[in-house]
């Protein structure tokens, strides 16, 4: 009865491991999709478009102001002139001057040309200070990528990790599986008693459990994956559970190069820049601007007929004229309350202060990368010693299960033995990919993330 009720149950566990064949889903690969699709990436690539145009040609103030204006004006004349008197020859009263609907248009159109030959050099500073700002976008895109992709690695290990360990506990489950067969015909040929296939129940439930919350775990984390990735959240896969270190040799070159590659440094020494330049563009406004000017303009007039003398009317007529001028100009603010003293006073000491943040960086990178580099090497000789430890679990195991089948040991003894090398095994996977994103993090210090394979 008992045996008819656990089989089904452990059948139903084992299949829940069997899958259909996924697809494997590479490091390159998971790096690829995700500076293409991730969406943390695709803004900073957008920053820094925005970046470029603005460090562009047509945002320097160097090009000319060209305007263009028209207009047209009409007029509807209606009038009535009277004359009082008469004619000296004739005596004949003098006749009214009635105009009905005289019309006249006019029409203008010009072009204006300003351009601004010298303004103190703040327009040239200016021009250095967009292309400083375009390389800063520049290095905080690559260090979104750069943590971008700490975060894709901190939970595609994550990944591998609970995929080795299903595979441990599938592995436990079957041979707490197997122990419960082998108790029941102990128990009919009167070799043990019940007590020995209760707790072969009991850790086949124990195993059944754990393997299911790690699906379980495994199922939620390969979704967090598929975000990064920008992928569909029911896309299943599997990755690749065979971790590279970097040589020790080559680890020391990269870290003997860090401040010249660290991105936050880089980025200190840009902002310095910047600054640097906003003293300057500051320390034009003491300086006079001078400016050019020219326009072209041209008129046409066509006048109503109106009338000078009694009983004359003098026809419209059409005028078209053109103009033409050119000018130049000087400007000096003389004294501007100030203004430009306490510009120029403010971006100095922002500089300072810039100075002194980058001093206070540098010494923060160094710190970070002889933390990073201790916490790798501890992790990797955890790793080393997880790797010996299982060696040593595993033929622990072996000779217990010897000594089980032979009835030397107990049940208990054999479950123990079993449990020290689920134990061992799923510490190593810890240890192994602990020690992999310790090495990440160290080379992100040292600039070189994305120089390196996977």
């Amino acid at each position: 009865m008992i045996k008819q009720a656990i089989v089904p149950l452990i059948f139903l566990f084992i299949s829940l491991g069997v899958t259909a064949q996924e697809k494997r889903l590479s490091k390159e690969e998971a790096v690829r999709l995700t500076l293409e699709n991730n969406f943390g990436i695709k803004v900073a690539g957008n920053q820094v478009e925005i970046a470029d145009n603005n460090q562009g040609i047509l945002n320097s103030g160097y090009l000319p102001n060209l305007t263009g204006t028209a207009g047209a004006n009409y007029n509807d004349l209606n009038s009535n002139t009277e004359y009082p008197g008469q004619f000296e020859s004739s005596g004949e009263p003098r006749p009214d001057l009635e105009i009905n609907h005289a019309e006249s248009q006019s029409f203008n159109g010009g072009l204006n040309l300003n351009y601004t030959l010298f303004d103190g050099l703040g327009r040239l500073y200016n021009y250095k200070r967009l292309k400083e700002q375009y390389q800063l976008t520049e290095l905080q895109a690559r260090e979104t990528i750069e943590n971008t992709l700490l975060q894709l690695f901190s939970i595609y290990f994550e990944v591998a990790r609970l995929t080795e360990n299903e595979n441990v506990l599938k592995q436990a489950l079957e041979i707490s599986t197997d122990r419960i067969t082998r108790a029941e015909y102990a128990f009919e040929y009167g070799q043990n008693t019940k007590l020995d296939i209760l707790n072969a129940q009991v850790d086949v439930t124990n195993d059944s459990i754990n393997l299911l919350n790690t699906k379980q775990q495994l199922a939620n984390v390969k979704r967090d994956l598929n975000v990064i990735v920008n992928q569909s959240l029911t896309e299943d896969f599997q990755v690749d559970t065979i971790v590279r270190f970097v040589p020790r040799l080559q680890l020391d070159e990269l870290i003997g190069e860090a401040k010249q590659n660290n991105v936050t440094i880089l980025q200190a020494k840009r902002n310095l820049a910047i600054n640097a330049y906003d003293i300057k563009v500051n320390r034009s406004g003491y300086l006079p601007t001078i400016g050019l000017t020219g326009s072209y303009g041209w008129n046409l007039n066509q006048s109503a007929p109106n009338s000078f003398l009694p009983g004359q009317i003098i026809p419209g007529s059409n005028r078209t004229s053109l103009t033409l001028g050119l000018g130049a100009s000087l400007t000096w603010n003389l004294f501007d309350g100030g203004r430009t003293t306490t510009l120029v006073q403010n971006s100095k000491i922002a500089y300072e202060n810039q100075e002194l943040l980058q001093e206070q960086v540098t010494l923060e990178v160094d710190r970070d990368i002889l933390n990073a580099l201790a916490s790798y090497e501890n992790r990797l000789t955890i790793y080393q010693i997880q790797e010996q430890n299982v060696i040593t679990n595993q033929n622990n195991f072996e000779r217990s299960k010897e000594q089980f089948q032979l009835g030397r040991i107990t049940s208990i003894e054999f479950r123990q033995a079993q449990i020290n090398l689920l134990n061992a095994q799923t510490n190593k996977n810890l240890a192994k990919y602990d020690a992999k994103l310790a090495e990440l993090q160290l080379l992100q210090l040292t600039g070189q993330l994305l120089n390196v394979e996977f």
